[in-house]
């Protein structure tokens, strides 16, 4: 049985093949278009899934969209009747987006297959596609299940429990009670693009004091007993689509907002920190509710607001819950995946035979290839049989390098195949990067990788974090061995890399902490700032020679620039 997996409906189009349960291949369509967050449909994610299978179209058995454009219509117009603004604004796009997508869909299903013989077509409600699809591919038999984003179709919160290839629903929030929606609007208060830069207020939260604003935010967003959750609107604009998502009391209360490229202001950071801390007591109450409904010992969250990696590192610290799975792409670029296995295990009840641990099921570009890519670019590269030595030395003088091996990662983090990587140890080495290679704010912060096998050493960390999606604490008597890495509050965003998953990353830390006695690397996404993740070798080539990078680590060939030795 194949399965096609889509997401195009919001923002992050994204595609995926599983094959008989096994997740085959999953792409994202910024990737291959260069529209970084596109809502595009993933045309060339699909062409290029079904190339790197190695299957035809007519192979395909199902496709599974990661939303379902007709439900909760009811609800819509029911909130909304008495409240005409929003109804020619919200509704008014919702209907107009939904006839748009699906219009754009049965187009490109016309164009692939005649009707008779094409694939049956599931739209999936989108946070079952987040949470119980996620699920579906945890390491858990049992769990208790919290989906929480924007918004889906109209949901926006989903509370329930999942034991083997069964799904409970216990409580579903509807729009406009929403989360990611309230943290969005802290976004663009602090200056930044709202449902595009949470993880900048996320990073410039522990420059401000949460104290400051705690008591006024913690009015705005309450979560009941039953986990209903409820948000004071007369703050917020976001429910009309105004292009201000905060209103004229949010303005009187904490302050005149930031515009796009000014200064930093000290109640914008406290803002930022007063938003970042309310949203995790929020959740946290959620858990508490969730632990005491099913008594499950893990949990699994999705959504776009599971990627907010110091929530999740609370949650595991402070939660009645032994750990937390949260898939790489765990916002909507991941429905793909989810509702593909919502489909395979919830809908037609097959038995669950995957696991996804396994973050590299993207494109792979052989040291040939690689070759043709230099020579087409006329530029001079030297092949390195130790490419992992070679790495860990310019690491250990300080070199900063692109690092491009392997299968491309699925998600937002740069996991060790698509980086860019540095020596932590240098401590001007954050503003550095930030300033020469990302083209980015000077505050940003920067994570470490390292090896399963040593990453207690440095971190305070009981569980593992393969995705980069647990913020922990570094330990106080390696900070000052680390601080490219620790953040101002003593924090990291944490990657551990387990030998079996990525061999050859693996390998480069452990040479780095041979040499240096850290076995720690800085570890950056591949891009820079408004930009994906480079794809391909010549994106590779293009993004070294257009950025302060002193190296290119590009399968088993080394370039470099003037005074750079590899030897």
């Amino acid at each position: 049985m194949v399965i096609l997996g889509l997401n195009y409906y919001f923002h992050d189009s994204s595609a995926c093949l599983v094959v008989d349960g096994k997740l085959v291949v999953a792409l994202e369509e910024e990737r291959l278009n260069r529209d970084k967050h596109t809502s595009q449909f993933p045309q060339m994610a699909i062409e290029r899934c079904l190339e790197i299978a190695g299957l035809e179209r007519h192979q395909i058995n199902h496709i599974a969209v990661s939303i379902n454009p007709t439900a909760d219509w009811g609800k819509k117009v029911g909130h909304l009747w008495n409240k005409p603004k929003s109804w020619l604004a919200y509704s008014g796009h919702h209907v107009v987006n939904a006839y748009a997508k699906q219009r754009r869909f049965w187009m490109w299903y016309k164009r692939f297959w005649k009707k008779a013989n094409g694939p049956k077509v599931h739209f999936i409600n989108h946070h079952l596609t987040h949470v119980a699809g996620s699920f579906f591919v945890s390491p858990y038999e049992k769990a208790a299940l919290l989906g929480i984003d924007g918004s889906g179709e109209w949901a926006t919160t989903w509370l329930g429990s999942g034991n083997g290839i069964e799904i409970e629903k216990f409580k579903e929030v509807y729009f406009p009670n929403s989360f990611g929606s309230f943290y969005e609007t802290a976004t663009q208060f602090c200056g930044f693009k709202p449902n595009y830069d949470e993880g900048k207020t996320m990073g410039l939260a522990p420059m401000g004091n949460p104290e400051r604003f705690k008591k006024e935010v913690s009015k705005l967003i309450k979560v009941t007993e039953s986990g209903d959750v409820k948000v004071d609107l007369d703050y917020f604009n976001y429910q009309h689509l105004i292009r201000n998502t905060y209103s004229p009391k949010f303005v009187e209360v904490f302050g005149a907002p930031r515009a796009p490229g000014d200064d930093f202001e000290s109640h914008h950071m406290d803002v930022a920190a007063a938003f970042q801390r309310v949203l995790e007591d929020r959740v946290l109450e959620i858990c508490d509710i969730l632990h005491r409904r099913t008594g499950a010992e893990y949990l699994v969250i999705a959504g776009g607001v599971s990627l907010n990696s110091v929530m999740n590192g609370r949650i595991v610290r402070e939660s009645p819950f032994k750990d937390v799975y949260v898939m790489p792409a765990a916002g909507d670029n991941g429905t793909a995946i989810g509702a593909a296995y919502y489909l395979y295990n919830g809908m037609l009840k097959n038995p669950r035979v995957y696991q996804h641990d396994d973050p590299y099921l993207g494109t792979e570009y052989g040291n040939e290839e690689i070759l043709q890519a230099i020579k087409g670019a006329k530029l001079r590269a030297t092949y390195v049989e130790d490419i992992c030595g070679t790495a860990a030395k310019l690491l250990k003088e300080g070199r900063i390098i692109g690092w491009f091996q392997g299968k491309m990662e699925i998600g937002p983090r740069a996991l060790g195949n698509r980086s860019i990587l540095a020596n932590p140890a240098f401590p001007n080495m954050k503003d550095k990067i930030n300033a020469e290679v990302k083209f980015r704010e000077a505050y940003r912060p920067f994570a470490p990788s390292a090896t399963v096998e040593s990453y207690k050493d440095y971190f305070d960390l009981e569980v593992e974090a393969p995705f980069m999606l647990k913020v922990c604490n570094v330990l106080p008597d390696k900070q000052n061995e680390v601080p490219a890495i620790t953040h101002v509050d003593g924090s990291a965003r944490l990657q551990t890399v387990r030998k079996e998953l990525n061999p050859r990353y693996h390998e480069l830390i452990s040479k780095l902490g041979g040499l240096t006695g850290v076995p720690v690397v800085l570890n950056t996404s591949f891009n820079i700032q408004g930009e994906p993740v480079v794809e391909s070798p010549v994106q590779a080539l293009r993004c070294f020679y257009s950025t302060g990078l002193d190296a290119l680590c590009i399968g088993n060939y080394v370039l470099t620039k003037d005074g750079v030795s590899i030897s």
